[in-house]
Protein backbone atom coordinates (compact mmCIF):
# COMPACT_ATOMS: atom_id res chain seq x y z
CA UNK A 1 0.00 0.00 0.00
CA UNK A 2 1.44 3.38 -1.00
CA UNK A 3 0.59 6.47 0.91
CA UNK A 4 0.48 9.88 -0.69
CA UNK A 5 3.01 12.38 0.55
CA UNK A 6 0.19 14.67 1.74
CA UNK A 7 -0.94 12.05 4.24
CA UNK A 8 2.45 11.93 5.96
CA UNK A 9 2.67 14.41 8.83
CA UNK A 10 5.27 15.18 11.47
CA UNK A 11 4.63 13.76 14.91
CA UNK A 12 6.44 14.82 18.05
CA UNK A 13 7.55 12.14 20.50
CA UNK A 14 9.41 12.68 23.75
CA UNK A 15 12.09 10.22 24.86
CA UNK A 16 14.17 10.91 27.98
CA UNK A 17 13.08 14.54 28.09
CA UNK A 18 14.19 15.11 24.49
CA UNK A 19 11.76 15.82 21.68
CA UNK A 20 12.01 14.04 18.34
CA UNK A 21 9.96 14.88 15.25
CA UNK A 22 9.09 11.81 13.17
CA UNK A 23 7.17 11.72 9.90
CA UNK A 24 4.40 9.15 9.77
CA UNK A 25 1.09 8.41 8.14
CA UNK A 26 -2.19 8.80 10.00
CA UNK A 27 -2.62 5.03 10.30
CA UNK A 28 0.81 4.75 11.97
CA UNK A 29 0.40 7.45 14.63
CA UNK A 30 -0.90 5.23 17.42
CA UNK A 31 1.76 2.56 16.85
CA UNK A 32 4.50 5.20 16.73
CA UNK A 33 3.32 6.80 19.98
CA UNK A 34 3.11 3.37 21.65
CA UNK A 35 6.59 2.47 20.37
CA UNK A 36 8.02 5.74 21.64
CA UNK A 37 6.48 5.11 25.07
CA UNK A 38 7.96 1.59 25.21
CA UNK A 39 11.38 2.94 24.22
CA UNK A 40 11.12 5.81 26.68
CA UNK A 41 10.22 3.43 29.51
CA UNK A 42 13.07 1.09 28.63
CA UNK A 43 15.60 3.92 28.44
CA UNK A 44 14.39 5.41 31.75
CA UNK A 45 14.79 2.04 33.47
CA UNK A 46 18.33 1.68 32.12
CA UNK A 47 19.24 5.26 33.05
CA UNK A 48 17.72 4.96 36.53
CA UNK A 49 19.65 1.75 37.23
CA UNK A 50 22.77 3.93 37.26
CA UNK A 51 24.86 1.22 35.58
CA UNK A 52 25.10 2.96 32.20
CA UNK A 53 25.85 6.61 31.54
CA UNK A 54 25.45 8.56 28.34
CA UNK A 55 22.39 8.85 26.15
CA UNK A 56 23.96 6.98 23.25
CA UNK A 57 24.89 4.00 25.43
CA UNK A 58 21.47 3.96 27.06
CA UNK A 59 19.84 4.03 23.61
CA UNK A 60 22.02 1.15 22.36
CA UNK A 61 21.25 -0.97 25.44
CA UNK A 62 17.52 -0.27 25.08
CA UNK A 63 17.68 -1.19 21.39
CA UNK A 64 19.52 -4.42 22.19
CA UNK A 65 17.00 -5.34 24.89
CA UNK A 66 14.06 -4.67 22.57
CA UNK A 67 15.69 -6.56 19.67
CA UNK A 68 16.29 -9.51 22.00
CA UNK A 69 12.62 -9.46 22.97
CA UNK A 70 11.60 -9.44 19.28
CA UNK A 71 13.84 -12.43 18.56
CA UNK A 72 12.48 -14.31 21.57
CA UNK A 73 8.90 -13.69 20.44
CA UNK A 74 9.70 -14.73 16.86
CA UNK A 75 11.26 -17.97 18.10
CA UNK A 76 8.19 -18.66 20.23
CA UNK A 77 5.88 -17.97 17.28
CA UNK A 78 7.98 -20.18 14.99
CA UNK A 79 7.78 -23.00 17.52
CA UNK A 80 4.01 -22.61 17.73
CA UNK A 81 3.77 -22.60 13.93
CA UNK A 82 5.85 -25.77 13.70
CA UNK A 83 3.71 -27.47 16.36
CA UNK A 84 0.53 -26.48 14.51
CA UNK A 85 2.02 -27.78 11.27
CA UNK A 86 2.82 -31.14 12.89
CA UNK A 87 -0.68 -31.41 14.33
CA UNK A 88 -2.30 -30.61 10.99
CA UNK A 89 -0.10 -33.18 9.24
CA UNK A 90 -1.00 -35.87 11.79
CA UNK A 91 -4.70 -35.06 11.47
CA UNK A 92 -4.50 -35.15 7.66
CA UNK A 93 -2.78 -38.54 7.81
CA UNK A 94 -5.52 -39.88 10.10
CA UNK A 95 -8.23 -38.62 7.75
CA UNK A 96 -6.51 -40.09 4.69
CA UNK A 97 -6.01 -43.42 6.46
CA UNK A 98 -9.65 -43.53 7.54
CA UNK A 99 -10.83 -42.67 4.03
CA UNK A 100 -8.66 -45.43 2.56
CA UNK A 101 -10.20 -47.94 4.98
CA UNK A 102 -13.69 -46.54 4.50
CA UNK A 103 -14.03 -45.95 8.25
CA UNK A 104 -15.73 -43.30 10.29
CA UNK A 105 -13.10 -41.03 11.83
CA UNK A 106 -13.49 -40.09 15.47
CA UNK A 107 -11.94 -36.72 16.26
Amino acid sequence: MTESREAIRPLSVRILEKEYIVACGPDERTDLLDSAEILNKSMREIRDSGKIAGLDRIAVMAALNLAHEVLRLRARDTGADQDTGRRIKALRERVESALEKGQQLEL
